[in-house]
């Protein structure tokens, strides 16, 4: 026999048009709350707010606290302090008439001189609507096959080691050689094993503006990171891709007296340093006599061995799955660290290892932050003034639909089922139009 419910346990069946409404109108809500969530941002970036727990940017603050990814998380950033300048287009967001997804392209190109025309585009059409009128390219000249030649002829790249140490490099690109290169570095820049886009003061702990600069910097190594241990470049093997450093005991240990070791290539790099490379790398031992030639017998001494042999490195790749710093995404390109250093007197083995990026790496060894790892348990992390670091966000209530229609009806925003609707009625988006009066207001 087919058992039914109870009419008192059926679910109603709605009516489609209040459906609609309902629907409507709870997006409107959405997008005023957006708005309010945008400005949260913004002022938690000005003020640093994310900051100070080893965190690299505001952005992945969002990540780790929010749950938001980090793409969409810089534009969230990124569309927070565009609408600053944006009364307009802030005015429809926070009174929840157009969506983010139109906001965010608008801003892409939105000045205070054309936001106006782009809102008239945004409540007139759909987000594919606004998304195709934004991303308008120039017009690109046509060069001279001879210019061309010469401007190839003239590539170069050179290098030279300062008196510091540091490696200062000059390029002079052909168009297509600089645009690869640039697209390399913005792609680079993004990922998420880059170095900090804000670096910390070793003993306050306080957020140190990083230069867009020395971002690229970083974001070339991560280039030469991936280059050097792809297939290509490991399948001639040898020590052709090898970055040799010459140090000693007495550098690499913790109450050791050494302060720099060498680069073959030339240049130095501090004590600390060292420990770090060392945590994860391939080691040589060479034997010298007194005068500081190789001994005879340096070709046996110094076969090479690994810190970490490779069954302890897969072990751990799968145990930590990437970084585990708390809050940290990354997943690729990561170093075994030695929580106590093997110059030290550390085992290599799973209790004393841990994966981390090559940013966090260096706070821990450089930045001054502390891990521990109790027998059994979960690592501990710690700023530079000592400070725990949570091993993840708290779950505290974050509200509900009804706080957010009450909280946006007390700032007197008038929402209704028609507020977030455009003005569309299926007619053809005349491109031609649309650009020509976008460019009339730039």
């Amino acid at each position: 026999m087919n058992q039914h419910p109870t009419p008192s346990t059926q679910t109603p069946i709605r009516n489609l048009a209040a459906l609609e409404d309902e629907i409507t109108e709870l997006s409107a809500h959405l997008n005023a709350a957006t708005y309010r969530l945008l400005t949260l941002i913004r002022e938690f970036h000005e003020r640093h707010g994310w900051s100070g727990a080893g965190m690299k940017s505001c952005a992945h603050w969002l990540n780790w606290k929010c749950g938001i990814a980090l793409g969409a998380a810089r534009e969230k950033v990124r569309v927070a302090h565009a609408l600053d300048a944006l009364p307009n287009i802030s005015s429809a967001l926070r009174a929840g008439q157009i969506s983010f997804s139109k906001v965010r392209a608008m801003t892409r190109v939105a000045t205070p001189q054309n936001e106006d025309y782009l809102l008239m585009i945004a409540n007139h059409g759909t987000a594919a609507h606004v998304e195709r009128l934004v991303p308008v390219p120039p017009g690109e000249t046509q060069r001279a096959l001879e210019q061309e030649n010469a401007r190839h002829a003239l590539r170069e790249l050179t290098w030279y080691i300062d008196s510091d140490g540091s490696y200062v490099l000059k390029a002079r690109l052909a168009p297509e050689q600089g645009a690869r290169v640039v697209q390399a570095l913005k792609i680079a820049m993004e990922s998420e094993n880059v170095s900090a886009e804000r670096s910390f003061h070793p003993e306050t702990g306080a957020p140190v503006e990083t230069p867009i600069a020395a971002r690229r910097a970083d974001a070339l190594e991560r280039i030469a990171d991936h280059f050097l241990t792809s297939d290509k470049s490991t399948a001639t093997g040898g020590d052709r891709y090898t970055i040799n450093i010459h140090t000693d005991m007495n550098t690499l240990k913790a109450d050791g007296e050494g302060a720099e070791s060498e680069l073959t290539e030339g240049g130095n790099v501090s004590a600390e340093t060292s420990r770090r490379l060392a945590c994860d790398c391939g080691v040589v031992h060479w034997l010298k006599n007194g005068n500081g030639t190789v001994h005879k017998s340096a070709l046996d001494i110094g076969r090479r061995t690994r810190s970490i042999p490779p069954a302890i490195r897969r072990a751990l790749e799968r145990r930590d799955g990437g970084c585990r710093f708390p809050g940290c995404t990354a997943r690729h390109y990561v170093d075994a660290h030695h929580i106590k250093h093997w110059a030290d007197g550390g085992e290599t083995k799973l209790d004393n290892l841990l994966l981390l990026c090559h940013h966090h790496h260096r706070l821990v060894h450089e930045g001054g932050y502390g891990l521990a790892m109790p027998v059994g348990g979960e690592p501990v992390f710690s700023a530079p003034n000592g400070r725990p670091i949570p091993s993840g966000p708290d779950m505290r209530f974050r509200g509900n639909v009804f706080a957010l229609t009450t909280g946006n009806q007390r700032e007197k925003i008038e929402i209704g089922p028609g507020t977030v609707v455009p003005q569309w009625h299926g007619d053809r988006m005349d491109d031609a139009m649309a650009v020509e009066g976008l460019i009339r207001r730039e």
